[in-house]
């Protein structure tokens, strides 16, 4: 279990190189959902997403050996683009198993950034043995997009400068995928905050977090296809279901059509591109997928990184 002093160290590697994002608020989204609402756009990241922060962590923090063979991951494009950068920061190189589907802006960003990209089949293919076998064939150090407690710890930052900046909370909305994000988010906030409820958020065709907290075990479920690209996963992380079983009070699901709402609210009132993933949190408050009338309600916008035309595709009609 990270603590929050694992935050902090973080926070203390990442000074200087991170944003760090401001605290957004509008009187209409307070009207609108009847809480004092603090948003963190984390689309305002380097790289567009808070991904960077768990990345930047994890290489800053390998032993030297380990980070000077190159590092190598499997992700749908943010911690991609995160961990290319990250290693592109540090003179390394990096290589990233991507799936097909994903976001072909996505991964002309982590080619850009220096990486090697690797295309596979999410529906078909064992992402976790293709990401095996090549680590060991070419003696590649291997950064988890969310399995990892420093990976965990980065992300958790986002909170923390959240509570910092903008005061206590009561509600905590996170995006959860593969759990790094809420796991690092809940230890942050309930150890500044005791009294807060955190509150997971994923599409509704991926509940994989949601029926594990209720078997009280991880449970895998079919891959959904959904607009939110970065929740498509079948089953909690190992390491990160512990954290939010004991941090996290609830989970909250989003169909595609409240996102997309979530993201023409967002472009058209605070002005912020967000891509689904990152508006499934800002879905599920404007939604009332959670209860939040007359609290200070804490929101994490995980990401912006959408094309124009998919953009326009999802929000025009």
């Amino acid at each position: 279990m990270i603590e929050l002093d694992d935050v902090r160290r973080a926070a203390a590697r990442l000074d200087g190189v991170a944003h760090r994002t401001p605290v957004i608020t509008s009187r209409t989204l307070d009207e609108r959902t009847g809480a004092t609402v603090r948003l963190k756009p984390e689309n305002l990241q380097r790289i567009g997403a808070f991904k960077f922060r768990g990345a930047y962590n994890t290489v800053a923090a390998l032993e030297p050996a380990e980070r000077d063979r190159g590092v190598v991951t499997a992700s749908s494009g943010n911690h991609a683009q995160a961990l290319a950068l990250s290693a592109a920061l540090h003179g390394i190189p990096a290589t990233i198993l991507m799936p097909e589907d994903a976001p072909a802006s996505k991964a002309a960003a982590s080619a850009g950034y220096g990486a090697r990209v690797e295309r596979f089949d999410r529906y078909s293919a064992d992402r976790d043995a293709l990401l095996a076998e090549l680590a060991e064939r070419e003696g590649l150090t291997i950064v988890h997009p969310y399995d990892d407690e420093r990976i965990m710890a980065g992300q958790g930052t986002a909170t923390l400068e959240l509570i910092e900046d903008g005061g206590a909370l009561d509600v905590l909305l996170v995006p959860v995928g593969g759990g790094g994000l809420i796991a690092g988010c809940a230890t942050a906030a309930t150890a500044l905050c005791p009294d807060v409820r955190v509150v997971g958020v994923e599409p509704a065709v991926g509940d994989d977090t949601a029926r594990s907290l209720a078997a009280g075990e991880r449970v895998r479920v079919p891959v959904g296809r959904t607009i939110a690209d970065g929740q498509q996963l079948d089953i909690p992380g190992a390491h990160t279901f512990p954290v939010v079983q004991a941090r996290v009070d609830a989970i909250a699901t989003v169909t595609d059509d409240e996102i997309v709402a979530a993201m023409r609210f967002a472009f058209e009132r605070l002005k912020l591109v967000l891509e689904p993933s990152g508006a499934s949190a800002l879905a599920a408050l404007l939604h009332g997928k959670a209860d939040t009338a007359g609290a200070r309600t804490g929101v994490i916008l995980s990401g912006g990184n959408v094309d124009v035309d998919r953009f326009r595709e999802l929000t025009a009609s």
